[in-house]
């Protein structure tokens, strides 16, 4: 058990998902409020890899074809894309989903989000997550592209072995075999972003800093609880 000072938060992301990088700031708006309330609280934050559509090409699909075959019509694409954005702009983002022109496999970046937290620790990875995120939706790059990939961990500091000459930089897989949770996932269908608070309290969806905040307050309040009951 925790100790009554720390909140852990489990956190379930996919790369691909513009709700998670919202769900992200609001996340760490909520942390900042929670320590202005609560400073006697540190807060643990650990981001699982929950890869949405897994099974993407590893070359990726065309963004807009993606788009129109899954939500039916380009009117549809346009009216997600305009709440995903006016949502994005609430959390101080501006998307650039009108240039994105790869819909990537997340799977080689996923891995190197896992290396990134086994060399370097959670705070390495969750950098090299908004490294992944900003060059996505706010510059339009495939992070599906092992290129890509290597400039976003050199960019965090994670060491990447010489793979000799440039068209073996194109081949990352000396990365952790395919990706894996830490332990199996018993959430069947689980929709992202997802997160739970210290095993005790979940939220899903991008919900803004103040409903996360008051699920965080609810989740240290359970854990006082669990605490009083052992000393009793």
């Amino acid at each position: 058990m925790n100790h009554p000072s720390t909140l852990s938060v489990e956190a379930y992301f996919d790369l691909i998902c513009p709700w998670c990088l919202i769900g992200k700031k609001h996340l760490e708006t909520a942390i900042a409020l929670l320590e202005r309330e609560r400073p006697d609280v540190a807060v643990q934050v650990e981001w699982r890899s929950y890869p949405l559509i897994p099974a993407t090409p590893p070359a990726g699909l065309p963004y807009r074809d993606f788009y129109v075959a899954r939500l039916g019509s380009p009117e549809a694409v346009a009216v997600r894309q305009a709440q995903v954005c006016a949502a994005a702009r609430d959390a101080g983002l501006t998307l650039a989903l009108d240039r994105i022109e790869t819909f990537p496999n997340t799977l080689l970046a996923h891995r190197l989000v896992r290396l990134a937290r086994q060399q370097a620790g959670a705070e390495t990875a969750a950098a090299l997550i908004d490294e992944l995120f900003t060059r996505y939706f706010l510059r339009a790059e495939n992070i599906g592209d092992p290129l890509v990939l290597r400039k976003a961990a050199t960019k965090c500091g994670i060491t990447i072995p010489d793979q000799g000459d440039a068209s073996g930089h194109r081949d990352l897989d000396w990365l952790p075999s395919l990706w894996a949770p830490e332990e199996p996932l018993v959430r069947t269908g689980l929709g992202v972003p997802h997160f739970v608070f210290d095993g005790t309290r979940s939220v899903s969806g991008a919900r803004p800093p103040a409903a996360l905040l008051e699920a965080m307050l609810q989740a240290l309040a359970r854990a006082k609880q669990r605490a009083t009951r052992a000393a009793a």
